[in-house]
């Protein structure tokens, strides 16, 4: 607790009263019975009294007792004695015709080095505008975080009508390359409704990857593994919480890479296992899309980028994460690492090359 403003006797009182006249605070000088010895012209104007002299008078009968406060009371009396001082008290003051109006009040006590004389200093500071904008403010982003998430779940819809219609066309068209690129457009909308979905659920914080990954590859494999005792498609990712626009970019390289898995590395109907990982440790961080089926191609003219490498390898530099890839005696692993001491101006390889994707 602050010590009280000490004053000479000689002179605090002629200073307190010169400090109160002169102030644009609303400032109110009470003695040891709470009665008024000085206001500032601010604080009239301010709490207009009636009568208009209120010098000797109650702080507690002004204006039909409105500063009549138990809890104020309390304090400037603990004030008074020395055991206490008001800092900052916020309480609303009933005026009538006015509504409630609502206040700051603080108060020192002044020592003339005379025990038998106290002085108080009461100063008062009228928020009802700024709290009212504060909520407004608050209304306002309440609303917008509303609206936002509205739009986020009609995203969705849209994206997953427009993936149910290319599905069915997909499946009317003769031309077993053009269901193909019809297959691939509706897995890649799906991904990205999948996503609108837990951005709306995570409120535009940070998004848990576990169950991101899992309802996007169970979109994946809705739309693209017909029989699923044959090819089984695993997550397989740690705890870890991106920020939403990186979860947006992990996203689609998965979407990518499965994709990718699920057209090349399993021919003529045969069983296998895809497994989506992802593990962090600090800022590092390694996302792998790993497959058990005949490996890559090894014809060298079946290495050429494609799309499906271009978006990979533009997700990667947008990570600032190395793509490596392994093939393995069974099957093929691809992954995208990020190191925090990595160099910066290192190029993501680009891995992935089947002319179709």
């Amino acid at each position: 607790m602050a010590s009280p403003i000490i004053l000479h006797p000689d002179t605090g009182l002629a200073l307190a009263l010169a400090v109160v006249g002169g102030s644009t605070t609303p400032l109110v000088l009470l003695d040891g019975r709470f009665l008024v010895i000085a206001a500032s012209a601010s604080f009239l104007d301010a709490f207009p009294p009636d009568p208009l002299d209120i010098a000797g008078l109650s702080l507690f009968d002004l204006r039909s007792g409105e500063w009549d406060v138990p809890q104020l009371r309390a304090l400037l009396k603990a004030t008074a004695s020395g055991s206490a001082q008001v800092d900052a008290y916020e309480m609303d003051l009933n005026s009538d015709g006015a509504g409630a109006r609502h206040l700051v009040i603080s108060a020192r006590k002044l020592d003339y080095g005379e025990p038998e004389h106290v002085r108080l200093l009461m100063s008062v500071a009228d928020v009802t505008d700024a709290r009212i904008a504060d909520k407004l403010k608050d209304d306002l982003l309440r609303e917008k975080a509303i609206l936002l998430q509205e739009i986020q779940h009609r995203v969705a819809n849209s994206l997953q009508i427009i993936a149910s219609v290319i599905l069915q066309s997909a499946r009317r068209v003769q031309s077993e390359e053009a269901r193909g690129y019809l297959t691939d457009a509706h897995s890649r909308v799906m991904s990205v409704a999948t996503l609108q979905r837990q951005l709306a659920a995570s409120r535009l914080g940070d998004v848990e990857l576990r169950s991101y990954f899992r309802q996007l590859c169970e979109s994946i494999s809705a739309s693209m593994i017909r029989d699923r005792g044959q090819l089984i498609l695993e997550v397989d990712v740690d705890e870890s919480l991106v920020r939403a626009e990186v979860s947006v970019s992990l996203g689609l390289v998965v979407t990518e890479l499965v994709i990718n898995a699920l057209k090349y590395a399993f021919p003529g109907g045969r069983p296998g296992r895809i497994v989506v990982s992802y593990r962090s440790r600090g800022a590092d961080w390694t996302l792998t899309v790993s497959d058990n089926g005949i490996g890559m191609p090894k014809d060298p003219a079946s290495l050429t980028p494609g799309l499906g490498t271009s978006i990979v390898t533009a997700l990667a530099n947008q990570l600032r994460a190395r793509v490596q890839l392994a093939d393995a005696e069974l099957g093929t692993s691809v992954s995208l690492a990020h190191a925090q001491l990595a160099v910066e101006d290192t190029e993501p390889r680009a891995v992935l090359g089947d002319p179709a994707k």
